[in-house]
């Protein structure tokens, strides 16, 4: 297809995507999800799980495979955008605040279910058609188990966010554990892809990068982001000025941790979050959450569901294991930090309630999937029961979190 071709095909990709997306989302919200939910499953019906099924050649016809990479691209500049506003709305006193919780609730997030899919790892590796041949239990072992310990970050943002969760502790704890759940379990990936690729350099840059940015951004990013905030609060013009120079810095933090395999979200976030809160932030807010969560993020969720095929998951053993899976995922999770938090003095409500949220994978999930898939680390028939855990446990988070906490969140004041 020709650039000229490719384009007309894309913006008829985005006619069918948001009207499903919307359709979707609206019956997903008639049983109590949010409509990011709605999203993700949207995309599993787009792809070869159900309109591939049915309509193989329809399906085909919109979204030829030339037509991937471009869809995949603009997805990953609407999930920058959107988790650069989640960091803005962060609200570190809490964090503060409650650092002993957060950081326990991080721990035992990644500890249990790491544990449980090192163990299932194990299992797997003694039966045929999980792992690709040649791979080693020194790979396997802890790639599962940074699989099982991931969070949908995203999913659990953008849940917090339409729940109105932003500025309470249980979605303080929530976005602070999953933030640090998650960035520990690309470290994992890391080093497991560097002994695959049998190049220590990968996990370095992984490790060594995150750290770095971080303490830049909190140090002298501060000194820097606050002049930026002050120029545009003098006039409109300086304003579209610096809102310029931010989506620089924006696309920068994320190209570095996209670049060193810590993926570009958590450049987003954290420059979001080290971001001076103000009158700048709020006018940040308003250009880019209408337009990105409209328009472009609902392309992520479709992209990933377009690789997502459930036919490969064909007999009652294979049926076994995903329920042992799923059981696993959620057990670890949602058990693992609800006594942390209970251990830490929170409440029954807030801890069930940061426990449900964490349970859900999500993308991000996906995301890693993919990575296994593409290096050669597991089979189709594996990546497929990790999917199929990664969506059971996003739609359980919802009805979790109602049952558990309620539907009425209670924003907490900021530390004076």
């Amino acid at each position: 297809m020709t650039p000229f071709e490719l384009s007309v095909r894309f913006f008829l990709q985005l006619v069918v995507i948001l009207s499903v997306c919307r359709a979707v989302g609206w019956i997903a919200s008639r049983f109590g999800q949010p409509p990011v939910v709605g999203e993700m499953i949207a995309g599993v019906l787009l792809g070869p799980s159900l309109f591939g099924l049915l309509a193989p050649e329809w399906q085909a016809m919109l979204f030829p495979k030339n037509s991937k990479p471009i869809l995949f691209a603009v997805a990953q500049i609407g999930l920058v955008l959107y988790m650069f506003v989640v960091g803005l709305e962060f609200r570190i006193d809490l964090v503060r605040s409650r650092l002993h919780s957060a950081l326990a609730i991080s721990l035992s997030g990644i500890v249990a279910p790491f544990a449980f899919g090192c163990l299932l790892a194990t299992w797997l590796l003694r039966r045929d058609g999980f792992f690709s041949p040649g791979v080693t239990a020194l790979q396997a072992v802890p790639y599962l188990g940074a699989a099982m310990a991931i969070t949908a970050f995203p999913m659990l943002a953008r849940i917090i966010v339409e729940r109105g969760l932003t500025g309470t502790t249980v979605g303080a704890l929530s976005l602070a554990a999953g933030a640090i759940d998650d960035a520990a379990a690309w470290c994992v990936l890391a080093l497991v892809l560097s002994s695959f690729a049998n190049d220590p350099k990968i996990a370095l840059f992984a490790i060594g990068g995150s750290v770095l940015l971080v303490a830049l951004l909190f140090t002298l990013g501060r000194r820097v982001l606050g002049a930026i905030a002050a120029r545009a609060e003098r006039s409109d013009k300086d304003n579209q000025q610096m809102f310029g120079w931010m989506l620089v810095l924006l696309m920068f933090a994320a190209w570095f941790t996209d670049s060193i395999g810590i993926y570009a979200v958590f450049g987003a976030f954290v420059l979001g979050a080290a971001v001076p809160r103000g009158k700048f932030t709020e006018s940040l807010r308003a250009k880019i959450e209408p337009l990105t969560t409209n328009l472009l993020l609902p392309l992520f969720f479709i992209y990933s569901g377009l690789n997502t095929r459930f036919d490969l998951v064909n007999d009652a053993g294979l049926w076994l294991v995903a329920a042992a899976v799923l059981a696993a995922a959620v057990i670890g999770k949602t058990g693992a930090c609800y006594l942390a938090a209970r251990a830490c003095g929170e409440s029954h409500r807030e801890a069930f309630g940061v426990g449900a949220l964490m349970n859900a994978r999500g993308l991000m999930e996906l995301i890693i999937l993919n990575i296994g898939l593409e290096r050669g680390l597991i089979t189709p028939t594996l990546f497929t029961i990790m999917v199929f855990m990664a969506i059971a446990t996003t739609l359980m988070a919802t009805p979790m979190f109602n049952w558990g906490y309620g539907r009425r969140a209670e924003p907490v004041p900021p530390k004076i």
